[in-house]
């Protein structure tokens, strides 16, 4: 049996090939929806670290159990404001941001 040729492709090649360059829809859609899991995921990640539950940080910042879940599962986009409260209020931490162009 031969062995298949291995030619592995980048991320942003596989996107490219499959999603598009960067600035067409489908593309822009995608590297979107990316950015609001990033959040959740950056979120529910930290809120482990602090050895917290979802009750327990939803507690901290006066909002509910649910609230928190569904940002964490990217179910529910959350305010910067908000999730600022979050991060400074609930975990401890500072929100930083930042534009690239």
């Amino acid at each position: 049996m031969k062995a298949k040729k291995n030619n592995p492709i980048t991320l942003e090649q596989f996107k490219d090939k499959n999603y598009g360059k960067r600035g067409t829809q489908k593309r822009e859609q995608l590297e979107a929806g990316y950015q609001h899991f990033k959040i959740g995921f950056l979120l529910q990640e930290a809120r482990l670290e602090k050895g917290l539950t979802q009750e327990e940080l939803a507690d901290r910042v006066g909002t509910t159990k649910s609230y928190i879940s569904k940002i964490e599962n990217d179910v529910k986009e959350v305010r910067i404001s908000t999730l600022q409260k979050i991060v400074e209020v609930g975990l401890g931490g500072r929100l930083q941001l930042s534009i690239l162009l």
